[in-house]
């Protein structure tokens, strides 16, 4: 499977880590089904790196551990990162958020390219990551994909699926953009507002869309 050439706009010198392969940008907001999408593309044999999976994994590392029982110790239990205290730091404070955020993006190029050379050889790679837009990453992609769900659809999936009060699932979905204004600057948008039935349809035309 190709994408189709319409949809690969960039040259190696400046795709994102300058792959040879085209890229397309997935993203969306929280609780929006980005994840469930990434999860249908893989089953349908697209190569699919997953943002938050790489995240997770520059978390174990030791020196991120140092990093964070060095600055937020009240954040550390028995050595290991305590996720649920730093989760409220993180959400509620804005220098936490910043500068959290710069030492794992540090560390994504080499976790990306692991992941990436563990794919084997693909004709085009879909990149799963969240901060798509608000890392102005969007112009090292070929082109992007939005997942929607309206807003207030998105703040009800946040509270039922991680047990948060209506404040701190509107805390989260604010330090992302709106996802209205990402749906716009989107080339392709696909609508989770239904069933996850209907999300796969979406996933269906979207792949006869971009696909030769």
């Amino acid at each position: 499977m190709k994408l189709n050439p319409k949809f690969v706009r960039l040259h190696p010198g400046i795709r994102m880590y300058n792959l040879d392969v085209p890229v397309v940008g997935l993203t969306g907001g929280i609780s929006t089904g980005k994840s469930s999408v990434a999860k249908l593309l893989s089953a349908k044999g697209i190569a699919v790196i997953n943002a938050d999976l790489l995240v997770k994994e520059i978390y174990k590392r030791e020196d991120t551990k140092a990093f964070i029982g060095e600055r937020y110790p009240d954040c550390m239990k028995n050595g290991e990162i305590d996720f649920a205290p730093l989760r409220t730091r993180f959400f509620r404070d804005s220098n936490t958020k910043s500068m959290i955020e710069k030492f794992i993006y540090k560390g994504l190029p080499e976790a990306f390219m692991k992941a990436y050379e563990q794919l084997g050889p693909v004709d085009f790679l879909v990149y799963d990551i969240p901060l798509l837009f608000e890392k102005r990453m969007e112009s090292t992609v070929d082109m992007t994909i939005v997942v929607y769900t309206p807003p207030k659809v998105q703040r009800a999936r946040l509270m039922l699926r991680d047990g948060h009060m209506e404040n701190m699932a509107q805390s989260i979905i604010d330090s992302q953009i709106p996802i209205d204004q990402k749906r716009g600057r989107a080339d392709i948008a696909l609508d989770n507002s239904g069933t996850l039935e209907d999300l796969a349809a979406e996933v269906d035309q979207l792949l006869r869309q971009i696909i030769v």
